[in-house]
């Protein structure tokens, strides 16, 4: 890929609309959802077909897949003992070798961002926060028999298969902050091994703005605090970009200043009003994240990718042409990466 800031779209944004809307991101990204019956390897046949389908149709368009590995919330996100239970993790490691096997076997280099809030749930809720003293089967994993049964070792799994089938695939660990300092999401992270990946997944509100600030609030964007949530874009009052972008360079910097990718980056529209309707509340990463792209890379961040993490969420549908307009813009003068 060229040697700039790279920009990517990923759920509630097809492929055919973005191709007639004449954009052309740099990384598409799509979920691999659920573990057993009726998850993404049954999707397609043979199994696990779906990374093959998806993976062709995404460089068909000139882009690098990325796929959101999302399966330890089948059980019920922050249920912890799903991962100390033989059913479940026999279905899920069999899962996670299917996928690295489909991934390397098209020959695509290809990012995989390995179980968004699944670490801030062991972080909210192993003994002391420490992720060596929250089980987990892991041993049992042929190719990881030396790896611990805990979850620095599930994390340390999650690398070695990908490493052994997946030799093509860049990986990356999402950290959560909800709520914690960059001091403690950042130590937490290095304990479960963070730093052994390729780059570091800094996830994005998952929701526009406004959602938060609707009345009534949408069942999905409830329970989220007062706010404010609107960014401020002069970068004076909280919240606002650059506490965001320090408060991640922070923990990049304890992960060994690994390159950083923004995900689930929300697509909303700027406004002066609070609020909005489903899939036209208001936001404004996309406007200025994409004005402001050399304060990213200058941070040592490679790529964004933009997507909505709910069903009320803006799309490259209902943004009016945002996204559309803005990214060519940038692209006709880019953010190139520092020397």
């Amino acid at each position: 890929m060229p040697g700039r800031l790279l920009g990517g779209l990923g759920a509630g944004n097809p492929i055919a609309d973005m191709t007639s809307q004449q954009i052309q991101p740099d990384i598409i990204d799509t979920y691999l959802v659920g573990a057993g019956s009726g998850s993404w390897p049954y999707w397609n046949s043979p199994d696990g077909a779906y990374v093959t389908y998806v993976s062709a149709n995404v460089k068909a368009v000139g882009a690098v897949p990325m796929f959101t590995l999302y399966q330890m919330a089948t059980q019920g996100e922050g249920n912890l003992t799903a991962i100390n239970d033989a059913s479940f993790m026999t279905s899920y490691w069999a899962q996670v070798k299917l996928m690295y096997q489909k991934i390397g076997a098209t020959g695509l280099p290809t990012l995989v961002n390995l179980e968004p809030d699944f670490w801030g749930f062991v972080l909210a809720g192993a003994p002391g926060g420490d992720p060596t003293k929250q089980p987990a089967r892991v041993s049992t994993v042929t190719e990881c028999a030396d790896q611990p049964d805990n979850v620095a070792g599930l994390a340390g799994c999650l690398l070695t298969l990908g490493r052994t089938y997946a030799p093509n695939a860049k990986l990356g660990f999402p950290p959560s902050f909800w709520g914690r300092d960059a001091t403690t999401v950042g130590n937490f992270m290095l304990k479960v091994g963070a730093d052994k990946a390729d780059f570091m997944v800094a996830q994005t509100s998952d929701r526009d703005a406004g959602c938060f600030e609707a009345v009534p609030t949408p069942a999905e964007c409830a329970g989220r605090g007062n706010g404010p949530f609107y960014w401020d874009e002069t970068n004076v009052a909280t919240p606002n970009f650059h506490q965001d972008l320090d408060a991640w360079s922070a923990v990049r910097r304890t992960l060994g200043n690994l390159p950083v990718l923004y995900w689930q980056t929300p697509m909303g529209v700027p406004s002066a009003t609070p609020g909005g309707t489903p899939g036209h509340f208001r936001d404004n990463h996309v406007q200025y994240m994409l004005t402001h792209a050399t304060e990213y890379t200058a941070k040592g961040v490679f790529a964004i990718v933009f997507s909505g993490g709910g069903a009320t969420s803006a799309s490259i549908n209902t943004d009016g042409g945002q996204f559309a307009r803005l990214f060519r813009a940038y692209l006709s003068s880019p953010a190139p990466f520092p020397n």
